[in-house]
């Protein structure tokens, strides 16, 4: 997420309640209180049941059976992703000002290995096919291929713009978004190269973006829309209204539904997703703030760190006030 669009976001911050059920019968379920500071992608670890939130310095754990929080699981240097690999047993972190990857231990979050990435490493993704972990270099342009188990970067795919978060098919394909070029990157891993760019018409700045397999389509959240997109053509088959300050989105392939965190407007967005359509099905009162989440696909509980914000008199950055973080669990 740019600087810009991190200050209109927090600007706009305060706390929402969410008492109530929604429709979809998704609501608030349990808050749990963290440490302060920045955060940006969190992580559903299914092995352990507990949620990853890459941090400012370090990622902090949350063991959602105890609602113990390890405040400094394993350090980073402006996490961006933390989630598990190589069967569990190890946690990738990307590190956007080191510009590299680090994998630790995922039971005592000791250093493993550090591997070097482009410029601004931010989302990352494991592509079944190849096995290749794939890092969005943000600043960069380019992805970085890591082999997880031997922690080595083996090539590098150029793409071009400023790279969001990424989706696979699980045959080969990723998709990508480019935030500046409000488009979509389709990249081919075993032949290590860009193969078609969707453009993404009345979409302005994607950022998340997830697959559904069933349907063959992707979810891509823009700012107050969410593009569903053909994955085989390319072509946006409908425009869904959803809240201002998306970063993130998660399918859920069982329940056929996808879910978009809007941090401006305190809202997760419920897209029932089949038949090659999609259709809002719901509109869940959160927190303003939360932006990303997490997504446990056997319960269907979602996860969405969140805070109050500082405004800074002279029109600075806007900070996390102190006291004020959580872990939000939405769920039925």
């Amino acid at each position: 997420m740019t600087a810009a669009r991190l200050v209109l976001l927090c600007a706009a911050a305060t706390i929402a309640s969410a008492a109530q059920a929604a429709p979809s019968g998704y609501h608030i379920t349990d808050r749990i209180a963290g440490p302060d500071g920045g955060w940006d992608y969190a992580s559903y670890d299914a092995g352990r049941d507990r949620v990853l939130v890459a941090r400012t310095a370090s990622v902090t754990a949350v063991d959602l059976k105890t609602r113990a929080v390890n405040p400094a699981f394993a350090p980073a240097a402006r996490g961006h992703a933390a989630f598990p690999v190589n069967g569990g047993k190890e946690v990738a972190i990307t590190n956007g000002s080191a510009n590299t990857v680090t994998f630790v231990d995922a039971t005592t979050g000791a250093l493993l290995a550090t591997v070097g990435t482009g410029n601004g490493p931010d989302d990352a993704i494991i592509e079944p096919k190849t096995g290749l972990l794939l890092v969005m270099d943000h600043k960069g342009g380019t992805v970085t291929l890591v082999d997880a188990k031997t922690h080595t970067a083996v090539g590098t795919i150029t793409v071009g713009g400023i790279l969001e978060a990424a989706a696979v098919d699980g045959k080969g394909r990723v998709f990508i978004n480019v935030e500046d070029k409000n488009q979509i990157a389709v990249l081919d891993i075993p032949a290590r190269k860009v193969t078609a760019r969707y453009e993404l018409a009345g979409c302005e700045g994607p950022t998340g973006i997830a697959y559904a397999a069933a349907a063959k389509l992707l979810i891509s959240s823009c700012d107050g829309v969410a593009e569903i997109v053909a994955a085989d053509t390319g072509k946006v088959v409908r425009q869904i209204k959803i809240g201002d300050g998306a970063d993130g989105v998660a399918y859920d392939p069982g329940r056929h539904l996808a879910f978009i965190p809007a941090g401006m407007a305190g809202t997760l967005s419920v897209i029932s997703v089949e038949h090659g359509d999609a259709t809002l099905i719901d509109t869940v009162e959160t927190q303003k703030g939360a932006r990303t989440l997490a997504l446990d696909t056997v319960s269907g509980r979602v996860f969405l760190p969140v805070a109050k914000y500082l405004i800074p008199v002279d029109g600075g950055r806007p900070t996390p006030t102190l006291g004020t973080f959580e872990l939000l669990v939405v769920g039925k």
